[in-house]
């Protein structure tokens, strides 16, 4: 019988569990595992920064190959590759009536049951999926869904943060100077993205020094890349004022998790300048805020945690137009068989990967 990893609470092993498929009920898909992505919300969870009751099949980063349809889909069909979103927005509530469904104050997810109750597969560490056929994007033939895993999730966090600031009539036409704060996928690919928006300084900043990280971004498009453990904020900030003509970032991107990030990210922004924050997804603790600065800066702050199916469509979009990233996108790729799940997750915990996924076998 196929198999899912359980989660068993915060700082416990997962284990490998042998369960039965069912066939598909109405409006549902079942998948088989192509590539199932470790996220850092995923090690949020198992270090206790997040929590969720166990028994649960977690991780929201499957990407699957269409098995059988419970319903006739006018866009899908057994044998495609699609990446899996288990955001269930209410459709009901204000920001759903009104285009965002990402922040839908009664969302619900597809990766919430019991493992031991039927279908079994709730979430996407398992070998098979089921999922709502409308929570489904197809990747089209062209690009290799392995390609496609790597910033599944991480792809659609930044392109839904970037959605909500033109939403609030930020000029993305004519940015010069802009920070990303924290190599991770999130990170990276928030390079990729500035330098698809003809960036001419995209500048990034790392914790620690990590060779393969500060190459990656200068392959996905990076101008300029500091480390906090070889140079000073006063280097960095200098820098970043040098090549504004004494202004500062036009635009940051907090993309580390580090609550301390977040000051410094202020600090580098210029008058009216923006501040995207979606790497701030767990409770790490508190920070003095002061919110003079804000006002005296004129700082535009905006928040973004959750993204929905009309942005991962936007990342596959993406894909389809940046083909000459595919070989650096592969190359951040480690994998795991799901039944090395735990080693997967020691090694993602310790930065050893750039990328982690699962695949079945």
């Amino acid at each position: 019988m196929p198999k899912a990893a359980v989660y068993q609470g915060a700082n416990k092993e997962f284990e490998i569990r042998e369960f039965p498929l069912t066939k598909p009920q109405k409006d549902m898909a079942l998948l088989r595992l192509v590539a199932s992505g470790v996220c850092g919300t995923d090690l949020h969870i198992l270090n206790g920064k997040l929590g969720i009751e166990p028994p649960k099949v977690i991780g929201h980063e499957f990407v699957g190959e269409v098995v059988e349809l419970g319903s006739e889909s006018d866009t899908l069909n057994v044998g495609d590759n699609v990446i899996a979103t288990i955001a269930v927005p209410c459709e009901e509530c204000l920001l759903c009536k009104t285009g965002d469904d990402a922040n839908c104050v009664n969302m619900g997810v597809t990766n919430g049951g019991n493992p031991y109750d039927e279908p079994h597969f709730w979430g996407g560490f398992g070998e098979y999926n089921y999922s709502p056929i409308k929570n489904l994007v197809k990747i089209p033939k062209s690009i290799n869904p392995k390609t496609a895993s790597v910033f599944a999730c991480a792809g659609s966090t930044v392109i839904h943060a970037f959605s909500l600031a033109k939403r609030a009539n930020v000029d993305l036409e004519n940015l010069k100077t802009c920070v990303v704060q924290g190599l991770g996928p999130v990170g990276m690919f928030a390079v990729a993205y500035l330098a698809s928006l003809k960036v001419e300084n995209v500048i990034a900043i790392t914790g620690r020094e990590n060779k393969k990280r500060e190459e990656l971004a200068k392959s996905f498009g990076s101008t300029k890349i500091f480390s906090l453990e070889k140079n000073t904020f006063e280097e960095i900030d200098g820098y970043i004022k040098s090549v504004s003509g004494g202004l500062g970032a036009d635009l940051a991107v907090e993309a580390s998790g580090n609550k301390d990030a977040f000051l410094q990210g202020i600090d580098m922004l210029r008058n009216r300048g923006v501040y995207l924050v979606p790497g701030q997804y767990s409770n790490s603790g508190t920070i003095p805020l002061p919110p003079q600065v804000i006002t005296f800066k004129a700082l535009h702050i905006i928040g973004s945690s959750q993204y929905s199916a009309v942005d991962i469509e936007e990342y596959v979009k993406f894909l389809e137009e940046n083909r000459d990233l595919h070989p650096v996108i592969d190359s951040m790729i480690t994998e795991y068989l799901l039944s090395d799940i735990n080693k997967a997750f020691e090694n993602a915990k310790q930065g050893k990967n750039v990328k982690t996924i699962l695949v079945g076998g």
